[in-house]
């Protein structure tokens, strides 16, 4: 029987065929920059495993038509026929490997962090550092050339089309929308004079590049921002996008700075394709529609294929993940696949940050042609024990077994996952049970020895037999608490009894802590938790769409302007009465996520959460919290009793490594991973990446020497500007 039939049927286009309904959508990934010093070698390598792994078409990054509309100093730009030739290494990889690829032409307007920014009008933006120089209407017309020649030149490259980015609030999506459109010349004030500058794009790109050329247009279908586009508008621009030339059409889901998620794990899979739908169904257009945003796997593409919401799925962090998605999925070995979280950390975040993207749970994503598990040479496999069943140790056990060693897993709970079956358990964070399910899978594909229940001593691992050659610590981490008078009380718990459902937690609570753990408990318990926990190994269905666009005030029948609720968000009442501390001053959550941490610090503000920094910890008592809070430097304090039923401590951890120093003395070789390593935050990016990288040379790896993704420049600089902005802000 053929699995996934609609996601793997052709798409005829007329003058090429795409080979199945798989989009690898566009990502800016930091690859696109290295053609400044080493060429596109490493994005030709990114995508050529992609489509080795059956992707129909791929999306580069944003790539800008001008100097003006680069997002950041250096920002990928291809406006010469210098800039074209190294990408012909990208195509011809993509080709070789049997897919198509696009280059995304890419104007960031007044979302520019340059001083040069542009737009058709001088507005700022919301998350803008520049105020942008309004373009002349000579300007105007020379950007339409600049995108026609961009696409040309990408025709030279070798690319087999073009996605025009009309979305997602940049320089086109500016112009369409009257409230960053104030002009009164031909390029503003009637809809009709403000869609002119996307359509004079494609008319004059499809007069550049032919007719055999795919000439994909990025529509943004729900803005939502206030004042945004009306539905009529949209399905108005569709057809004359038609009209105009274009080939399919792509869904745009929100603006940047719209406050509402919009590809975060918070929203429900396929949580927008129902916006694709009503255009589909409206008869507008006759083009091929792609849908997007939250579709991570296969059953949920073929799902919305059948449902009739779009032709093609576009999937980008997805192939981010697993490059063999599509492969996995063709064969049945769907439970092979290494899902996407939707968490942002290493992909969207890092852009954020001018790093290199990558992947959580797939850190050789980006790193293709440095981070490979090469088989061990016959007569270098060793006997490896690994302590630890967390992220670190699951990626570091199967790894190694990958490469060919002989792995012992060792773990004295009933279960794989360490902190994952925590993480799993906070609201918006499910797909940590994908997570869990892959590496399961994974034990036992790579063939690793797994001893669960199984407490280990220095002595056991010292004396096994057979002996083993070295021993890797992924032990995690032990929750640090605080020497606060009455921290031993009975109604203070640690975040780790609150997640794992050991206690019982009252009305009223107050937790100690404010980085992400102290977030996502404040999440944990500001929802109803009635529902029973799937059983081992299972995956619960996935969180229903209705109770999350009311929470976020979009509308579901996107009749209202922007797409966004008349009567806004209308979260439903929280759990119980919570207050969440901080030592530091400032913005709560301040080291959350670059791209979702408004989302928690929103999220858990529309629940009733107070959020109280500058707090110096007195004492616990029945009463509760007695603190002192300084709002700002210099400022005399002020006592406060935050009632509490029960008290949680999130206050750090510290690693748990009583194992090493027994294991050194004993002449074993000994590596430490993750927490065990350097407890933080509880960052299973870190531990997976560094677990993954010790495993792909573990037979020569350097005791002692801890092997992690390197900071490039951009991040180093970015890093000191960001420590310094922090240490003025204190």
């Amino acid at each position: 029987m053929a699995h996934y039939p609609r996601l793997f049927e052709p798409l005829n286009l007329g003058f090429t065929t795409l080979r199945n309904r798989a989009v690898m959508g566009s990502m800016h990934t930091g690859l696109e920059e290295t053609s400044l010093f080493h060429g596109l070698e490493k994005m030709a390598a990114f995508y050529a495993e992609r489509a080795r792994g059956g992707v129909g078409l791929i999306v580069t990054g944003g790539i800008s038509p001008n100097d003006a509309g680069r997002g950041y100093p250096f920002a990928a730009k291809l406006s010469t026929a210098g800039e074209a030739r190294p990408h012909q290494v990208v195509t011809q990889a993509v080709h070789d490997e049997g897919g198509k690829i696009l280059m995304q032409i890419l104007h960031t307007g007044r979302y520019a962090y340059t001083p040069f920014a542009v737009a058709p009008s001088r507005l700022r933006a919301p998350i803008g550092w520049v105020t942008p120089a309004e373009l002349t209407s000579s300007q105007v017309e020379r950007t339409i050339a600049d995108y026609a020649r961009s696409a040309e030149l990408a025709k030279s490259a070798g690319y087999d089309g073009v996605e025009i980015m009309g979305s997602e609030g940049y320089l086109i999506n500016q112009f369409i929308v009257d409230h960053t459109n104030k002009r009164t010349d031909e390029w503003g004030g009637s809809y009709e004079k403000r869609i002119r500058f996307p359509l004079e794009i494609i008319r004059e790109t499809r007069k550049a590049v032919g007719p055999d050329f795919i000439l994909m247009y990025r529509l943004s279908m729900l803005d939502l921002v206030p004042r945004g586009s009306t539905w009529e508008e949209v399905s108005a621009l569709a057809s004359a996008v038609e009209d105009a030339g274009a080939t399919i059409i792509n869904t745009g889901i929100g603006w940047h700075e719209a406050r509402v998620p919009t590809i975060a794990t918070k929203v429900p899979r396929a949580g927008f394709t129902w916006v694709t739908r009503k255009l589909k169904q409206s008869g507008a257009v006759s083009l091929p529609l792609v849908t997007t945003n939250r579709i991570n796997m296969p059953g949920t593409a073929e799902d919305v294929l059948a449902r009739g919401d779009a032709d093609l799925i576009s999937m980008a962090r997805p192939f981010l993940a697993d490059p063999d998605l599509l492969v996995k999925a063709q064969q049945g070995r769907a439970d092979e696949i290494n899902t996407c979280i939707g968490c942002n950390q290493a992909c969207l975040d890092h852009t954020f940050q001018a790093r290199q993207a990558s992947c959580l749970v797939n850190p050789r994503a980006c790193y293709e042609t440095e981070l490979n598990f090469e088989p061990v040479r016959p007569d270098k496999r060793q006997r490896i024990a690994v302590v630890g069943s967390g992220p670190a140790g699951l990626a570091a056990a199967t790894v190694a077994a990958e490469r060919g060693h002989k792995v012992t897993l060792i773990d004295s709970a009933d279960r794989v996952g360490g902190q994952f079956n925590l993480a799993k358990r906070i609201p918006g964070k499910e797909e940590f049970y994908e997570t869990i399910r892959y590496f399961r899978r994974r034990l036992e594909v790579t063939g690793v020895d797994v001893k669960l229940n199984t407490p280990v001593t220095a002595s056991d691992l010292l004396n096994a037999a057979p002996a083993y050659d070295q021993v890797v610590l992924a032990t995690g981490i032990l929750p640090r608490t605080p020497p606060i008078p009455g921290a031993d009380l009975p109604h203070v718990h640690s975040y780790v009894d609150v997640l794992s459902g050991r206690t019982e937690v009252g009305r009223r609570v107050a937790i100690i802590g404010a980085g992400g753990i102290g977030f996502d408990v404040s999440e944990f318990l500001a929802h109803p938790h009635v529902e029973e926990e799937p059983p081992l190994g299972a995956v619960p269905p996935p969180p229903p769409l209705q109770p999350f666009l009311a929470e976020w005030g979009i509308d579901g029948a996107n009749e209202a302007r922007g797409g966004l609720q008349p009567g806004g968000p209308q979260p439903p009442a929280p759990a119980r009465e919570i207050t969440l501390l901080q030592r530091k001053r400032g913005k709560l959550g301040a080291t959350l996520g670059k791209t979702t941490g408004w989302i928690h610090r929103s999220g858990l503000k529309a629940r009733g959460v107070a959020m109280v920094g500058g707090a110096t910890y007195k004492r616990i008592d029945e009463a509760g919290v007695h603190i002192e809070v300084t709002a700002k430097k210099g400022q005399a304090p002020e006592a406060r009793v935050i009632p509490a039923d029960s008290v949680i401590i999130c206050a750090g951890q510290e690693p748990r490594r009583e194992l090493y120093e027994e294991l050194k003395a004993g002449g074993m070789p000994t590596h430490l991973i993750g927490g065990a390593e350097r407890a933080g935050e509880l960052d299973a990016k870190r531990a997976i990446d560094q677990g993954s990288r010790l495993a792909a040379v573990i037979e020569d790896a350097q005791v002692g020497k801890v092997y992690e993704a390197p900071l490039g420049l951009g991040a180093h600089v970015f890093k000191f500007f960001e420590e310094r902005q922090a240490k003025r802000a204190a």
